[in-house]
């Protein structure tokens, strides 16, 4: 079983930078496309970026030029770093990750969330 664990969370004022981690554990075959989302109170849960194993990104038009996702896979890790922090960020981030194991079962796996509270 795979399990992922955010990091970084916390409280920023506008216009700051924040960097968040996300690292993968248990047995670990194969992990293909990750990714990070947020959750703001009252809203849907959305995609922020997302990144391919071959790190191929792409980006929500909300943060894009703002923030910058990147993954090391031999320590089965992403990061999203996060600046020019807005108000409108504030929200649980998730990490997102499909799992391959060695007879192409495919599962996605989800983090628990970390929080991200910016400041006005």
């Amino acid at each position: 079983q795979v399990q992922l664990k955010e990091s970084g969370g916390g409280l920023v004022q506008a216009g700051g930078s924040l960097g968040l981690s996300c690292a993968a554990s248990g047995v670990i075959f194969r992990l293909d496309d990750m990714a990070w989302y947020r959750q703001a109170p009252g809203k849907q849960r959305e995609l922020v970026a997302t990144i391919t194993r071959g790190d191929t990104e792409n980006y929500a038009e909300s943060v894009k030029g703002r923030f910058t996702i990147s993954r090391d896979n031999a320590k089965n890790t992403i990061y999203l770093r996060m600046n020019n922090l807005k108000p409108e960020d504030t929200a649980v981030y998730y990490c997102n990750a499909v799992h391959v194991t060695d007879r192409a079962y495919q599962s996605d796996v989800w983090g628990q969330g970390t929080q991200v509270t910016v400041s006005s």
